[in-house]
C-alpha cells in the first residue's frame, strides 16, 4: 500500500518515479525545469521524483504516496493547491477564452488591484516568469539613467545580465559579465565599494533568511539616490507573503521598481513589474518589453481571486502565525535534544529556513538525514517551511512530532559519527543560490 502521512511507517516505494527518471535521462537536461524541484535537492533513492496531483497542503507522487508539503511548488502556492475560489475564477475565464488579438479588460482590472495593494505601484506591466521582469527592470534602469553598471545581491533568474556573475556563466559574453557587480546583504561597506556614478541600479531580494539590520534598506535607497541610481526590489519571495504589499509594506521602504511572481496567482504563471510612473513610462515607446502571453487571462483571473483572498482573509498574518509556531517548536525540540548549536530555524516565519551548521563539513549530510526521516513520515521538505493558508493546526502539530523523531535520529547519527551510513540514498547536493558571502565581484 502507498504511504500516507503518519509516524513510524516504512520508507516509500518509488518504483514509478524511478522509471520516469530513467526515461528522462538524456531527454530532459538536468531532468527538471526548475533546479529546486530536481533530483539533486532530495535524497536520491528515498525521495519521490515525480508528483501526480496536489490538494490543499498535500501532494501525491506517481506511486500513490501522500505527503504533507512545505515546498508549495517552490513559492507560487500561497493559499493551497486546488484552492477553490482561485480555481473557480480560472474555470470561469476559461469559458470566455485564454488569449485574444486585442487587450482584455482583466489587464486593466488587475493592474488597478495591484496598484491598490503594492506601495509605489504607479504603473504595472505583466510577464510570465520572474526572470523576465527582473531583466526588464534592469533594462529600464539602464535606459532611465543612461548608465550600464548593475549591482546585485541574491538570486535573480537565468538571464545573461545576472547569471554572468555566477559559476554557471558559460555562454555569457565577457562584455556582459563586466557590467555587473555584487555586494553583501546588510553590508553597506560592500555596497559603497561598488556603487559609483556609473551605476544604473542596485537590485536585491529585500530579504531572504536574514532580516535587514541597522536600517539597511533605507540606507541602501538613500545611497542609490545620492548617486543617481535606481533601487529595484526582487520580491519573488517576499511579495504577497511578508505582507499583502510585500517587503515595501512590511519594512516601510519603497523601491523605484519592484518585481513580483510566485504567490501572486497561487500557482498560475504570472509575473509583475511595478513602480514609478516616470520610469515605467519609458516602456511606452523607448524600451521594448512585450510578450505574447503577458496578458493571458487565466493567470490574470487567478491573480485577481488570489489577491482578494489574501486581502480579505489577512492571509500573510496567518502564514506568519503558523510559521512562527513551527519555528518556535523546531527550535524548542533542537534545544531539548542538545542540538541547538548545530541546527535551528530562522528567517521570516512565512518561510522559515532550517539551518544546519556546516563547520564540520556535515551540513548537507545532516539536512539529508532529516529530509529522509521526514519523507518516511509523509512530509515533503527541502529545508524550509514555505507556508500556505491551507496548512492546518493538525498539520503543524503532526510536523512537530515528526521533527522530534527526525532530530532524534540526527542526534544519534552525530553521536555515533555515522550520518552517511544512516542515509539510504545519495545526499542532497548544494543548491544554486547564495544569500551571504555574496561579495564575489566588487568594484575593481
Amino acid at each position: 500500500m502507498p504511504n500516507t502521512v503518519r509516524l513510524d511507517q516504512d520508507y516509500p516505494t518509488i518504483t514509478e518515479s524511478e522509471k520516469l527518471h530513467a526515461r528522462a535521462a538524456g531527454l530532459i537536461p538536468a531532468f527538471a525545469q526548475t533546479l529546486a524541484k530536481g533530483p539533486t535537492q532530495y535524497v536520491d533513492g528515498v525521495a519521490p521524483k515525480y508528483l501526480r496531483r496536489a490538494k490543499g497542503a498535500r501532494v501525491w507522487d506517481v506511486d500513490g504516496n501522500e505527503y504533507l508539503d512545505y515546498n508549495m511548488a517552490i513559492g507560487p502556492i500561497s493559499l493551497g493547491y486546488g484552492y477553490e475560489p482561485v480555481d473557480a475564477a480560472v474555470r470561469g475565464q476559461l469559458e470566455d477564452g485564454i488569449v485574444f488579438p486585442l487587450i482584455h479588460p482583466l489587464e486593466v482590472e488587475i493592474a488597478e488591484l495591484v496598484r491598490e495593494v503594492i506601495p509605489n505601484a504607479e504603473s504595472v506591466r505583466y510577464a510570465k516568469a520572474g526572470a523576465e521582469v527582473t531583466s526588464a527592470a534592469v533594462r529600464l534602469a539602464r535606459a532611465y539613467t543612461g548608465r550600464d553598471k548593475v549591482l546585485c545581491c541574491g538570486y535573480h533568474g537565468w538571464h545573461d545580465w545576472y547569471i554572468g556573475i555566477t559559476a554557471r556563466n558559460l555562454g555569457v559574453p565577457q562584455a556582459v559579465k563586466d557590467l555587473v557587480y555584487t555586494f553583501n546583504y546588510n553590508d553597506m561597506d560592500s555596497v559603497m565599494a561598488a556603487l559609483d556614478d556609473d551605476t544604473a541600479c542596485v537590485i536585491l531580494e529585500p530579504m531572504t533568511f536574514d532580516f535587514p539590520k541597522d536600517d539597511f534598506l533605507q540606507k541602501l535607497k538613500d545611497a542609490c539616490h545620492a548617486k543617481g541610481a535606481l533601487l529595484i526590489f526582487d520580491e519573488m519571495w517576499t511579495g504577497f507573503r511578508w505582507a499583502l504589499g510585500g517587503a515595501q509594506e512590511y519594512f516601510g521602504v519603497t523601491a523605484d521598481l519592484a518585481c513580483y511572481s510566485k504567490a501572486i496567482a497561487n500557482g498560475m504563471p504570472l509575473a509583475v513589474l511595478a513602480g514609478r510612473a516616470d520610469v515605467m513610462s519609458l516602456l511606452d515607446e523607448h524600451v521594448f518589453f512585450f510578450t505574447t502571453f503577458g496578458g493571458e487571462t487565466l493567470s490574470l483571473a487567478a491573480a485577481g481571486a488570489t489577491i482578494r483572498e489574501l486581502r480579505d482573509k489577512d492571509v500573510p498574518a496567518e502564514l506568519a502565525r503558523k510559521g512562527q509556531k513551527l519555528m518556535d517548536g523546531y527550535n524548542d525540540i533542537a534545544t531539548e535534544l542538545g542540538l541547538r548549536d548545530v541546527t535551528h530555524c530562522k528567517g521570516h516565519p512565512a518561510r522559515g529556513l532550517i539551518f544546519f551548521d556546516d563547520k564540520g563539513g556535515q551540513g548537507l549530510l545532516m539536512k539529508s538525514l532529516v529530509q529522509q526521516e521526514l519523507i518516511k513520515r509523509g512530509i515533503l521538505w527541502s529545508g524550509f517551511h514555505n507556508m500556505c493558508y491551507s496548512h492546518t493546526e493538525d498539520d503543524l502539530a503532526y510536523t512537530l512530532e515528526a521533527y522530534g523523531q527526525a532530530l532524534a535520529e540526527l542526534k544519534a547519527g552525530l553521536e555515533n559519527d555515522d550520518l552517511a551510513a544512516r542515509l539510504r540514498g545519495k545526499p542532497v547536493q548544494p543548491v544554486f543560490r547564495r544569500t551571504d558571502s555574496f561579495n564575489l565581484k566588487p568594484a575593481r
